[in-house]
């Protein structure tokens, strides 16, 4: 998982409540083995019209304003619905790495965390704020700072947020379960180094 520190970028404004898993990335989608690809079919039933495959005019994202934005702004109750993990794969293929909300469902939240998105939460008039400037101004452009815990845009409005300690650490070095697990790599090969060589690697207790 890459670092993440800060992000520097357009703000693509998503003015909807209760955007579900299911909307983040249709379940047709969920056939793939790997983590990558399905930044193609991320919103996909908003994205296009029923053929699924003329780009729908009338979609906030499909706005050339937004192309490459990194940062999403959206509604309360963010990635509600099923876990699937799949849907911040698909948020973070398509591009975007942090997403500004003034909740989340519990399971999508902490999948962001595991997958190297920053899901930002402040309470909803700010987000609201933040939403309107992104969609008056084309090209609205926000700096994500992890380390500061702040969100500054270029015209002077400047907000903080707050992420847990272990969130913070682990985003900050680009760290996952493995990659946590893997700091201890020192120790864990000198324990194996003390068992039997038949029960080394096989996960049987000594």
């Amino acid at each position: 998982m890459e670092p993440f520190v800060r992000v520097t970028g357009i703000a693509a404004p998503l003015d909807r409540v209760n955007v579900d898993t299911d909307q983040i990335i249709p379940k047709q989608f969920l056939k793939r083995i790997e983590r990558t690809g399905f930044g193609q079919f991320l919103f996909f039933d908003w994205r296009y019209e029923n053929d699924g495959k003329t780009p729908n005019p009338n979609f906030e994202l499909n706005s050339p304003a937004y192309a490459g934005a990194p940062i999403l702004l959206a509604g309360k109750n963010f990635g509600c619905g099923s876990s699937r993990e799949h849907a911040p794969w698909a948020l973070i293929d398509y591009g975007f790495c942090v997403v500004i909300a003034p909740s989340y469902a519990d399971i999508f939240y902490n999948n962001c965390f595991k997958n190297g998105i920053l899901p930002v939460v402040l309470p909803e008039e700010q987000v609201y704020h933040l939403l309107k400037r992104a969609q008056e101004s084309a090209g609205y452009t926000l700096t994500v700072d992890l380390e500061s815990q702040t969100i500054q845009d270029s015209e002077g409005y400047s907000v903080s947020f707050e992420v847990d300690s272990f969130r913070r650490f682990c985003l900050l070095n680009g760290l996952d379960d493995i990659g946590l697990t893997l700091q201890n790599e020192p120790s864990i090969t000198a324990y194996e180094a003390t068992r039997p060589a038949w029960k080394r690697g096989t996960g049987v207790t000594a």
